[in-house]
């Protein structure tokens, strides 16, 4: 639409921005020509003789106007409905947003207008397309470029959550449009989202943006990343909060003529004119944001200063927004670090190697995790799960989750029966919540939570899993087929109650490797089936050279470095190993009290060939209590097993249901001390139902533990 005839119409909505500056008492001082088109006042918007605007603004809310003028700048209103009553009879239903810009008497107010109707109709004048002509000539020129540069700032400053980017922003703003060299320097404090407190004369700043006109940042000058201690001058103007200008640099380069630090500060070669304006929020001083002027441009002035003062303060509020972000963000990253297990373990069933990678994409870190529990008999749990949202929440959430897990592990159940359990506490937890928050908009961040919960027996090489809504881990077989994604039907999320949950059977072999994946791995996208083809092609090649598992996990992140996801990212893992079959000695016993003694000397035999001769009499003992109570209470038969690791593990295993528990015998008692003793006697003891029955273990250190 380049050529538009007298009496063509186009849409509304096809129009730029439509822009009006009005004063205090409602007049125009000046505006864009879509501005005019839509009013049906191309010619006369603004300057002399129309002074006001012809057409009619009538908002929906009647004492908003009053109110914005009394709030002077304090007064914002955006999505205000109104209508726009025209000269020529015609009405337009319009979207406004109504921004106080200026206080006192000079108040001004910047007007931005929307049709509501986007196939609502205007004419175009014989002027030709009104889209890229440039705006009605105002009366005062300067009042125009004020009203751009201000326009510009209401729409750009404050889009990210990122204070360098604010600030590289701001100067990209301000240059060349209306300085020609623009810095902008922050506290420490406020670059790691700490409050910021108060300006202290050297105090440590860091230049985290500048920008030059011509491209080309003077080297005489500070550039990025170089640490600034202001003397008591410059901190002296930064605390009184007002942009301070000089016109004219000649004298100050006289007198700063053998001070090299401070002219490298704030005299650029060839800058003519200089303004330093404060950039505060909530009374403190974040930084400052330093502007120049070289000789080709006009010298800063009084109206130069409250416009930047007006910049910088939109600046600063953006900026301390980003600050306490990035101090809940980092806040969540040291909660959720602390709440996950080291990073690589190296035990007898497995070496693992887990990571976590924060989002890079959303205002906070997310609720992924994982987690690699000690098991009794040199077993392993391997957990990996997510909950919904990020920030501190969602942390929260996760540590209440993973809590969950330890503790139900310690009671050694199997996978599915684990995942009831969780899924029960999940329901009780959304429960509370709800509870605690009866009015609250968003659902608790364990709704929807999603967990995968596998154990590995490194005696019999078998790994059983069950999961709650998350995706099948991958597995990378070696010298066998069976490799990729473990194929298991995982049940429903966390929170739903009722529903069983199917466990997955494996049989691995030593220097197999296991990956679990979590939170933007899990992603239902295209985007997550790249990422997660990169994981399965990471544990296939890194298995098949050998590599650690730390370098796996290496190579995964690499293949995904770049890639910006919503969530966090978590992986963990794991290469099986197994126990050697001269470590382990296992028997089975018939329900016949003779054979206690049999059994004592089964297993005083086995440490003897061990050369663990230091524990025969303990063990005896041990044995001889546990056997004695499983052939009186259980019958038979009885399994009795012995693991040489870097414990000495006991086992005896009967058909019998009935967990044993400690209890205290009175002194006239005839029975009841033998758990008693067992429990002197050894360094742990437990019991964990099976398929058919029990086993009742005990762990004693070696003689180096």
């Amino acid at each position: 639409m380049s050529d538009n005839g007298p009496g063509e119409r186009v849409a509304a909505a096809d129009f730029p921005t439509a822009v009006l500056l009005l004063d205090a008492s409602g007049g125009v001082l000046t505006g864009t020509r879509a501005a005019a088109t839509l009013l049906g006042t191309p010619d006369a918007i603004g300057g002399p003789g129309h002074e006001r605007l012809d057409a009619e603004l009538l908002f929906e809310d009647p004492g908003l106007w009053a109110r914005l003028i009394a709030g002077a700048v304090g007064g914002a209103r955006r999505g205000a409905r109104a209508r726009l009553r025209r000269p020529d009879g015609g009405r337009l239903d319009a979207d406004v947003d109504v921004i106080a810009l200026l206080k006192g008497s000079s108040a001004r107010f910047l007007l931005r207008l929307r049709a509501a109707d986007p196939d609502h109709t205007v004419p175009v004048t014989a002027a030709g397309d009104v889209r890229r002509s440039p705006p009605l000539p105002p009366a005062d020129q300067r009042a125009a470029e004020r009203l751009a540069l201000l326009n510009a700032a209401a729409a750009e400053i404050g889009s990210s959550l990122d204070m360098v980017g604010d600030a590289e922003q701001l100067t990209r703003l301000l240059v060349p449009a209306f300085a020609d060299l623009a810095a902008v320097d922050l506290t420490a404090p406020v670059l790691l989202g700490e409050e910021p407190g108060e300006l202290v004369t050297g105090a440590p700043m860091r230049r985290v943006a500048v920008r030059a006109g011509d491209g080309r940042w003077p080297p005489e000058n500070h550039p990025v990343g170089d640490t600034i201690r202001l003397r008591s001058v410059e901190s002296s103007h930064l605390r009184e909060g007002s942009a301070v200008f000089l016109p004219d640099l000649t004298e100050l380069r006289a007198v700063l003529s053998g001070e090299e630090e401070r002219s490298r500060l704030i005299l650029p070669p060839q800058a003519d004119s200089l303004m330093l304006i404060p950039l505060r929020a909530r009374g403190a001083v974040l930084g400052a944001l330093v502007l120049w002027r070289t000789a080709d441009r006009r010298p800063f002035d009084q109206e130069d200063a409250v416009l930047a003062e007006e910049i910088g303060s939109r600046a600063s509020l953006s900026m301390d927004n980003a600050r306490r972000f990035t101090r809940e963000r980092r806040t969540a990253e040291a909660l959720q670090r602390s709440l996950l297990p080291r990073p690589v373990m190296d035990v007898t069933g497995a070496e693992t190697s887990g990571v976590l990678v924060p989002a890079t994409m959303t205002p906070a870190v997310g609720g992924s995790w994982f987690d690699v529990i000690q098991l009794p008999s040199t077993r392993l749990a391997f957990v990996v799960g997510t909950v919904a949202g990020h920030g501190l929440n969602a942390t929260a959430a996760m540590g209440r989750l993973r809590s969950a897990v330890q503790t139900l592990a310690d009671l050694d159940l199997s996978p599915d029966e684990l995942l009831a359990h969780l899924d029960d506490l999940v329901v009780r937890f959304i429960e509370d919540d709800d509870r605690q928050e009866p009015d609250a908009d968003a659902p608790s961040a364990l709704t929807g939570a999603t967990c995968l919960y596998a154990t590995y027996d490194p005696v019999s090489r078998t790994c059983v899993v069950a999961g709650a809504g998350h995706p099948p881990p991958v597995l990378a077989a070696t010298g066998r087929a069976g490799s990729g994604p473990v194929a298991y039907r995982p049940g429903p999320v966390l929170g739903t109650g009722g529903q069983p949950f199917e466990p997955t059977e494996l049989c691995l072999g030593p220097g197999d490797v296991l990956a679990f994946y979590g939170g933007a791995l899990a992603e239902g996208t295209g985007r997550a089936e790249r990422r997660w083809e990169a994981v399965l092609a990471g544990v296939r090649d890194g298995a098949a050279s050998g590599l650690a598992v730390t370098e796996i996990g290496r190579g995964i992140l690499d293949a995904l470095a770049g890639e910006p996801t919503h969530d966090s990212l978590a992986l963990l893992v794991a290469r099986v190993r197994e126990v050697s079959a001269d470590a382990t000695a296992a028997w089975e016993l018939a329900a016949d009290p003779s054979l206690v003694g049999r059994a004592r000397t089964l297993v005083s035999d086995q440490l003897a060939a061990w050369g663990l001769e230091d524990l025969v009499f303990t063990t005896e003992l041990i044995v001889s209590e546990l056997v004695t109570n499983s052939i009186r209470y259980a019958g038979g038969p009885v399994g009795l097993r012995l693991i040489k690791d870097r414990v000495l593990t006991c086992e005896v295993a009967d058909p019998s249901h009935t967990q044993p528990h400690l209890r205290r015998a009175q002194p006239t008692d005839e029975g009841g001390r033998g758990l008693f003793l067992v429990a002197q006697l050894t360094h742990r003891w437990g019991s964990r139902y099976t398929a058919v029955g029990k086993t009742i273990w005990t762990e004693q250190l070696l003689g180096d533990g």
